[in-house]
């Protein structure tokens, strides 16, 4: 069963992926032109959705409760050099793809099925630093893996 905070969350992020498609921000030329520095559409929308999420976020810390209610907590993480390796490793796969996980679904969603092979990249990619993660925490020098969110 659905509650409402749950229906609320899936509205939000249906009318996310609609201003996705709408905007442009999840077409792959689109994309490509900007990592290409030809095309600055996207960087006015990451620059408009900093400037609109900002004053939330900042409700959202001032409020402390998130729409179902629950007591919210957002907390800074730490710095390491897995940030670093990562986010080279996201910026080379959403450059190649032309997608981050938001517009893969948009994507497959608008029915292109090019997509579907970006999905299956994300899921194995993700599965396979889920079981390395041991290696490369040793090779990388990196905290340990927390798993959840630690409240059941």
């Amino acid at each position: 069963m659905l509650t409402r905070s749950t229906l609320a969350y899936l509205a939000l992020g249906a009318f996310f992926g609609f201003i996705l498609s709408r905007s442009g921000a999840a077409d792959y030329n689109y994309i490509q032109g900007m990592f290409l520095f030809t095309e600055f559409q996207l960087y006015g929308i990451i620059g408009t959705a900093v400037v609109l999420t900002a004053p939330g976020i900042w409700l959202l810390k001032r409020h402390g409760r998130t729409l179902g209610g629950k007591p919210l907590s957002i907390e800074l993480k730490p710095g390491h050099r897995g940030n670093i390796y990562g986010g080279i490793l996201f910026g080379v796969g959403w450059s190649i793809t032309g997608m981050c996980p938001g517009p893969i679904l948009v994507n497959i969603g608008e029915g292109k099925v090019y997509a579907l092979a970006a999905l299956a990249g994300t899921l194995v990619g993700a599965g396979a630093f889920g079981a390395l993660y041991p290696r490369l925490a040793g090779l990388f020098r990196l905290p340990p893996l927390q798993v959840g969110t630690g409240e059941g």
